[in-house]
């Protein structure tokens, strides 16, 4: 599967943004999927997960109510929420794929098996 992240930009502290990412090539509906953050120098985190059925959702504690991810298997999109934004969210955002025949979350990126190429979004104070 292919995996497209769009939605990111340069936004100020406490507004929001709403990230997509478009998958191609598979069926959606048999990914669970995530979104993963990076700052350059630094690892990769985990910023949120869904299940296939968008039924089960976990996100990182820096996030929580915040923001919220949710997908929709008809349009074989997922999407990200951003709300409250902070200087601190400030990275490059990933989505992933994982093909799995278990539903359910996962939090480790190394479980997921497809990439999209990332957005970037800045958080200016």
């Amino acid at each position: 599967v292919q995996l497209q992240a769009s939605g990111g930009g340069l936004v100020q502290a406490g507004g929001s943004l709403t990230l997509s990412c478009v998958a191609s090539g598979g069926i959606f509906s048999m990914y669970r999927m995530g979104w993963f953050r990076q700052v350059l120098g630094k690892e990769r985190e985990f910023v949120a997960a869904i299940s296939w059925s968008g039924s089960s959702t976990y996100h990182a504690d820096s996030v929580k109510g915040r923001f919220a991810i949710s997908r929709d298997n008809a349009k074989n999109t997922m999407y990200l929420q951003m709300n409250s934004l902070k200087p601190e969210d400030t990275a490059v955002y990933y989505c992933a794929a994982e093909r799995t025949y278990v539903d359910g979350v996962t939090t480790m990126s190394p479980q997921y098996d497809y990439w999209g190429q990332g957005t970037l979004v800045t958080v200016s104070s």
